[in-house]
């Protein structure tokens, strides 16, 4: 999404574009044998043609296409940074198997009921409108298709040990900004509720947790690293003093033999009535 639908902007991340792209890597790899499960269990079969919603770079959409080597599987964002990224990723995939749209989730553009499976992934928590959103893809679902969103909420984010003292209070900065830009952080309460307003039915959620002594501590650290909140910082957002205490903070962490972290995700499920 731009920046006029979106309080995310590639373009701008202040941790530079190809530390973003491999921290957008592995926070989309870390937890995907968990989110896959979750998604059949919602419903995703092999076979159906499924649109996948801020694709960003692809790396979701190529698990995708590896699980489900019969389907369909249609890739949109409306950042051409991104979707470039993901085409020149997926560029060994047939066209039969992989097609690129660039709109927004606002008008997508698609035909009326033509997808089975419908994913968007940590895109939601960036949208001004996220009804209208829901929405636009109940209108591009078949009917009895379904809508899986999977996102965060900062109120209940996970936990770090040794313990970033400074990281509630920077939250809930970050909380405020996102909200001012439009956002929402803590979406993941809401979604159930989204849901049901934007006309779905037999809704459903679940929450995947990812944890560094299962998946590796390289992703979490990503996540924390110094670079990613110095723009906070220029920009007014946090103070030099939360900003030293938070370098000082992931020094101890990433020092620390004993540093281990867990990160939750929520994904809720609807279906779009027959």
């Amino acid at each position: 999404m731009n920046a006029r639908n979106s309080a995310y902007n590639f373009q701008n991340v202040t941790n530079g574009t190809e530390a973003e792209l491999l921290r957008l890597q592995e926070q989309a790899l870390m937890g995907w044998d968990k989110e896959y499960r979750t998604l059949k269990q919602f419903g995703l079969e092999d076979g159906m043609k499924v649109l996948e919603v801020g694709a960003g770079p692809g790396f979701v959409t190529g698990q995708l296409l590896d699980h489900l080597p019969h389907s369909e599987i249609t890739a949109l964002d409306i950042d051409d940074a991104l979707l470039e990224e993901a085409k020149h990723r997926l560029r060994h995939i047939p066209e039969s198997r992989i097609k690129f749209t660039h709109a927004s989730a606002y008008e997508t553009g698609l035909p009326d009921h033509y997808y089975d499976f419908v994913v968007a992934r940590l895109i939601f928590l960036h949208l001004h409108n996220p009804l209208q959103a829901a929405a636009e893809i109940r209108r591009v679902l078949k009917p009895g298709g379904k809508l899986v969103i999977i996102d965060i909420d900062d109120g209940v984010f996970g936990a770090i040990e040794p313990e970033i003292e400074v990281i509630p209070s920077i939250i809930k900065k970050l909380v405020q900004q996102q909200a001012s830009r439009g956002g929402n952080r803590n979406i993941g309460r809401s979604l159930p509720r989204l849901l049901s307003s934007s006309g779905y039915t037999d809704i459903d959620m679940d929450a995947i947790i990812q944890h560094s002594d299962l998946h590796g501590l390289a992703g979490f650290k990503r996540q924390f690293d110094i670079n990613r909140f110095t723009g906070f910082l220029n920009k007014g957002i946090i103070t030099e003093n939360e900003y030293d205490e938070l370098k000082q903070s992931y020094e101890n962490f990433d020092r620390s033999p004993d540093a281990h972290a867990m990160m939750l995700f929520f994904m809720a499920c609807g279906t779009k009535p027959l």
